[in-house]
């Protein structure tokens, strides 16, 4: 039998189900009615219920639209193998062992549950009081005056952190004041930029001390500035790449500043999601401490901007503005919004940025 004939023969076999019933089977239903009302509304519940979820599944699935079709670029090189394969290639190798090892999910809630927004995702992690908190955690400092204090223990090694704030609230600083970290103790790390030249990066770290150049030069830092549409257009590469150069280079801490304009280059929700989704999980799947800076939604400071990196995150600060009622000074705030596997305050304190990098105030109020 053809194609064509079994089409055919389903389609009458579909109209046949469609006719109208016989007088018999009418009466036969009309009896039977009054018993079955009850589960046929369950079976058209979970019907509905299974039809919405098929209907989720198929809209959160990534799209076949690749962003190359909007942004492909006209010279069709692959910046990522001229520009941050290279960054790490041409580095001197620095005398330090590479953090290795797996990165895991202490929470146990998974990171796709947090990802599609599933209950788990609103789950809190343990809390400690100051006398019983004991870890067999590897913890690290931020390397924010003030701001380690308020975190119990430090925050785990190898998480994937975010920073969201609106414009002028210092989050470039915060992630080249937590690279610095690693530098002075004689670690490694990683800045990749989609905002600023390599040039400028140096020159702003350079100017608050940290020496980032010298850092350079020895083989213990890596900066890589990339185009954020040619990113997008490379990201599979890169995604593949990265765990591979971040553990030859045996880099302790990478920063990624930032990762908004990344998302701003999929217009379709589902595809924004997956990819970025994707490209966290090649990071975690790298086994480095992770800083991502986001930028804030405009009409909420507590959230990013598309809402995507906060679940995907281990840990969230939230740097903003606070103006008080008689408007006669913005002050600058931090939050901790969440730290996995950590207990941390949960006030909101001040903070200022300095020629020396950004000092929270842990003993201050803001007003």
């Amino acid at each position: 039998m053809s194609d064509d004939d079994w089409f055919e023969r389903a389609l009458r076999e579909e109209d046949d189900a469609e006719a109208e019933p016989t007088d018999a089977d009418t009466e036969t239903q009309d009896e039977a009615t009054e018993g079955r009302d009850e589960s046929a509304d369950d079976g058209e519940t979970e019907h509905s219920e299974a039809s919405t979820d098929a209907e989720g599944a198929s809209t959160n699935s990534p799209s076949d639209d690749s962003p190359q079709d909007d942004f492909a670029s006209d010279a069709g090189e692959d910046p990522f193998a001229t520009n941050f394969a290279e960054a790490f290639e041409n580095a001197p190798m620095p005398d330090v062992d590479g953090t290795g090892g797996e990165f895991g999910d202490p929470s146990g809630d998974g990171v796709g549950d947090d990802f599609w927004g599933s209950s788990d995702s609103q789950r809190q992690s343990p809390q400690f009081d100051d006398e019983e908190f004991e870890s067999d955690i590897d913890r690290i400092d931020i390397g924010v005056d003030g701001l380690d204090e308020m975190i119990l223990g430090g925050v785990p090694k190898r998480s994937l952190m975010v920073t969201i704030g609106s414009a002028g609230t210092g989050k470039t600083t915060f992630g080249l004041q937590f690279l610095y970290k690693t530098l002075r103790d004689g670690g490694s790390g990683v800045y990749i930029t989609l905002e600023e030249s390599r040039r400028r990066i140096l020159d702003t770290a350079d100017e608050k001390g940290w020496n980032f150049t010298e850092y350079e030069a020895d083989g213990k830092l890596a900066i890589v500035d990339l185009d954020p549409v040619e990113m997008a257009n490379s990201l599979s590469s890169i995604r593949n790449d990265l765990p591979r150069l971040v553990e030859d280079f045996g880099a302790d801490r990478l920063v990624l500043d930032s990762v908004s304009l990344l998302e701003m280059m999929y217009d379709h929700p589902s595809k924004r999601r997956s990819e970025v989704f994707d490209f966290t999980r090649s990071l975690k799947d790298a086994g480095v401490t992770t800083m991502l800076t986001s930028e804030a939604d405009q009409s909420n400071p507590y959230v990013s901007r598309h809402g995507i990196v906060e679940y995907l995150s281990d840990a969230v600060f939230v740097l903003q503005y606070v103006r008080p009622d008689d408007f006669r000074e913005t002050r600058l705030a931090i939050e901790i919004q969440k730290i996995r596997d950590a207990n941390h305050s949960r006030e909101t304190k001040p903070y200022e940025l300095t020629n020396e990098g950004i000092s929270v105030y842990r003993q201050a109020n803001i007003f």
